[in-house]
């Protein structure tokens, strides 16, 4: 268990309020609570937490311009818990940079795991503070990636998923590998995540996205970053 960690909830219904900071509560956490977007992107940036859970039904400003907002700055996990259910709703979210995506009704369990599994991802720290790769430079303290000395505007999401492939240049990492790393255990079956996140990334850091040269695919295995 991953103990005194802060968690900001930004959910309009009381009653999943109460019933998240019970169980987080009761498994370690702090909890922050606001009520609508407004006041979570200001809970966000006052309190500094360690993950935020998002719903998405938002009274004031709609959940996804709030995810948009966020990851604008907050670089910490961003699970999104929502009654949507649909496909769009699920890659619009992850494509704005969610973490992870959990449909109501939902099981305190999974989203306890799914939690630890966010929150141990960016734990880890690489030894080199900045690492490069011909034009590409990647901050690994600072979180800032700059092509051509000029910064790219990544996503959490993006950032870990790079900087995961990054420090183990040269290396095939197999889709399992790295859908379990970033998104969980859960997650290792689901290749559209990575899809949607791979394509993205070649988007910002390739010369040309459609030929890549450092983010190479190994067809029906994995990816491998490296020139």
């Amino acid at each position: 268990m991953i103990e005194n960690e802060t968690i900001l909830i930004i959910d309009d219904e009381l009653q999943i309020r109460r019933l998240l900071e019970i169980t987080l509560t009761a498994n370690g956490y702090r909890t922050i609570h606001s009520a609508n977007g407004k006041e979570g992107l200001i809970d966000a940036a006052t309190h500094h937490p360690s993950l935020i859970i998002l719903d998405l039904g938002l009274p004031d400003i709609d959940g996804q311009e709030v995810l948009k907002k966020l990851k604008e700055w907050f670089f910490k996990p961003v699970i999104v818990l929502s009654v949507r259910d649909s496909e769009e709703d699920i890659v619009t979210a992850l494509d704005n940079g969610a973490n992870d995506y959990l449909t109501k009704p939902f099981r305190s369990r999974e989203l306890l795991a799914r939690m630890r599994a966010a929150l141990r991802a960016i734990e880890a720290k690489d030894d080199l503070p900045v690492m490069e790769f011909g034009s590409i430079s990647i901050d690994m303290v600072n979180h800032v990636v700059r092509k051509n000395q000029e910064i790219l505007k990544l996503t959490s999401t993006e950032f870990m998923l790079l900087s995961l492939l990054a420090k183990n240049r040269g290396r095939v990492l197999t889709h399992q590998y790295l859908l379990k790393e970033i998104w969980g255990y859960s997650h290792v079956e689901q290749t559209q995540y990575l899809r949607v996140f791979i394509a993205q990334l070649r988007k910002k850091i390739e010369d040309k996205p459609a030929n890549p040269a450092l983010l190479t695919t190994a067809s029906g295995i994995g990816y491998r970053f490296g020139e």
